[in-house]
């Protein structure tokens, strides 16, 4: 099954190193690609994770200044972390947010491979999917809606280090970061579940 998290990112060198406090391999990583006072930057991003585990195998940082998306590979404990980011062109593909959208609904397995998430990839039910990624779209867009309408307060659980303020389709829960709505695909294993909340 996956998870995807969907959160309004505001993104400042104390962000994200309260962020990355457990992982000190990645802040050194985004310290050395930062701007010289380190990095800031704003938007939506959505995460894709493994349900069982948590771990977070793409994300798409719809950012106004740097958007990109990372291929976050699972590695074992203690082995060096993989995280492959890959610029956006803003200029080519046009929006980004339409662009990462379009990319979950039609290349999410070769992303989730790509990343090392075969066995996520193959417990998917492809059919599931789409109804889940509209949930997803509908939230992404009230997360940049609501973020753009007001340059000076971020909704309750959108801005990131705030307390998350999670919600699956399916029930309450907490994501390990920041993140504004949940929303879960399951894998063809999960048959009975309520269609609005997750599709079966």
């Amino acid at each position: 099954m996956v998870t995807f998290g969907v959160e309004y990112r505001d993104v400042d060198p104390e962000s994200l190193v309260a962020t990355y406090a457990d992982n000190a391999a990645r802040l050194a990583e985004l310290a050395a690609r930062s701007a010289e006072g380190g990095f800031s930057d704003e938007g939506v991003s959505i995460h894709p994770v493994a349900t069982d585990d948590g771990h977070e195998y793409v994300r798409f940082d719809v950012f106004d200044d740097d958007p990109q998306h990372d291929f976050v590979h699972k590695t074992a404990a203690g082995e060096e972390v993989i995280n492959n980011v890959v610029g956006f062109d803003v200029v080519a593909p046009g929006d980004m947010l339409d662009w990462a959208l379009e990319r979950l609904r039609t290349r999410l397995p070769a992303m989730l491979t790509e990343a090392g998430g075969t066995e996520v990839t193959a417990a998917l039910d492809p059919a599931t999917v789409g109804p889940v990624l509209d949930k997803v779209e509908v939230l992404a867009r009230r997360a940049r809606a609501s973020a753009r309408s007001s340059s000076d307060e971020r909704p309750a659980g959108l801005r990131a280090g705030s307390p998350a303020k999670s919600a699956r389709l399916s029930g309450a829960g907490r994501r390990r970061r920041s993140c504004g709505r949940r929303a879960q695909a399951p894998s063809s294993r999960s048959q009975g579940r309520s269609p609005t909340s997750r599709s079966p």
